[in-house]
């Protein structure tokens, strides 16, 4: 069964840092492009941080230097660390794969092929 599962999403106070893991099962993301995408509510799934398999990154401006995408294929498994968190990264996480990597629209959703269920990250005081 493909599976991606986030986890790691919880409650952190304006300048914390939170990592959140997303474990595929059942497919290999040692060749596929991952991707973090949030959504807050009301609003549009927006792309946070994307890798290619050949570590071509992207991150939108509100986010460069605050968070960081990786990976370890040995566990099968990416990491979105999330650092001087701020009330407006409040969201729901999603992790997703990609069998490609578009440079001009690395985070575009439809590239997306598998989806995780979403984790919730609340940034709060």
């Amino acid at each position: 069964q493909v599976q991606l599962v986030e986890s790691g999403g919880g409650l952190v106070q304006p300048g914390g840092s939170l990592r959140l893991s997303c474990t595929a099962s059942g497919f290999s993301l040692d060749r596929r492009t991952i991707g973090w995408f949030r959504q807050a509510p009301g609003g549009e799934r927006e792309g946070v941080a994307c890798s290619s398999s050949d570590g071509d990154l992207y991150y939108p401006d509100d986010v460069k230097g605050r968070f960081t995408i990786s990976r370890d294929n040995a566990k099968n498994t990416a990491y979105l660390q999330m650092n001087n968190l701020k009330p407006g990264d409040t969201a729901v996480y999603f992790c997703a794969a990609s069998s490609s990597w578009y440079p001009n629209i690395p985070d575009l959703t439809a590239l997306y092929d598998y989806w995780g269920q979403g984790t919730q990250v609340t940034v709060s005081s």
